[in-house]
């Protein structure tokens, strides 16, 4: 007799954490990509974004092969840190701060350039504070869901 398919692994705490590394995962790739592949520099800011989303990938990993549920304790800072950079980045890119966007112009590329957009309408800094935010909260749904 045929044992019926459990759904519960991919609706649970390790299919919540298997979104949130896919999540850290696909920005990395992306971010790399378009350095790497595409030939775009990114500006200052956006570099802090990286520095906070690339062990992400790395620790959400870890914790999806270990089934560690405790891993919202260490990658939550880093996703909230890192989604308060890409806030402060989108506010500047929005022009909702009062100064410009210093970091983008000085020395590096700029992220108001149409080629730093998805299909050009989303900014590049506002789909990592997306990320930020969508991993943030699915950390947040793990830890109540597999405290007891």
């Amino acid at each position: 007799m045929m044992r019926p398919i459990d759904h519960g692994a991919t609706t649970g705490p390790w299919g919540l954490l298997l979104l949130a590394w896919l999540l850290a995962m696909g920005a990395s790739l992306a971010v790399l990509f378009i350095g790497e592949v595409m030939g775009q520099q990114p500006c200052v800011l956006c570099w802090f974004q990286r520095a906070f989303m690339f062990p992400l990938a790395i620790i959400l990993a870890i914790a999806c092969y270990r089934s560690d549920y405790a891993v919202w304790r260490y990658a939550l800072p880093l996703a909230i840190a890192g989604g308060m950079v890409a806030l402060g980045h989108s506010l500047l890119y929005a022009g909702l701060l009062p100064q410009p966007i210093v970091p983008c112009t000085a020395t590096g590329p700029s992220c108001t350039d149409a080629g730093m957009t998805l299909f050009g309408v989303v900014p590049l800094p506002l789909l990592a504070l997306a990320v930020f935010v969508c991993i943030s909260i699915l950390l947040l749904i793990i830890r109540r869901s597999a405290t007891p």
